[in-house]
């Protein structure tokens, strides 16, 4: 069952919480990926109206620096995190982006075809 689908270009973001994270930043994260020129000729969703595909990602702060397995310690808590994912869903479609999602702490198999060699990582 497919739950969040962008067909056109736009953004695929893999969005990471972790226990210091709050409004304020979930808030700056919504502008920063909104109009972020990281689209072709330097384009951003909010100049072109391209959408958003949001997948929470808590695995973006594992650590592998000790051992042979990962470490989750760096992700928040699944109720600190899931309304902050929340949050900059409903900022960047406050601010008039198109967003589609994933479903929170689901099993999910998610595809991207990539428009190019071009991935960032995106801190605020």
């Amino acid at each position: 069952m497919v739950v969040g689908k962008i067909e056109e270009p736009g953004l695929l973001v893999l969005l990471g919480v972790t226990h210091s994270d709050g409004r304020e930043e979930a808030s700056k994260m919504a502008r920063k990926l909104h109009e972020i020129r990281a689209l072709r000729d330097e384009e951003s969703c909010a100049t072109t109206g391209a959408p958003l595909l949001v997948v929470s990602q808590f695995t973006l702060y594992g650590s592998t620096r000790k051992g042979r397995r990962p470490s989750w310690t760096g992700a928040a808590r699944p109720e600190h995190a899931e309304p902050l994912v929340e949050a900059v869903v409903a900022e960047l479609r406050e601010r008039g982006a198109r967003v589609e999602t994933g479903v929170f702490g689901a099993m999910m198999s998610v595809e991207s075809v990539n428009d190019g060699p071009f991935t960032l990582l995106v801190e605020v």
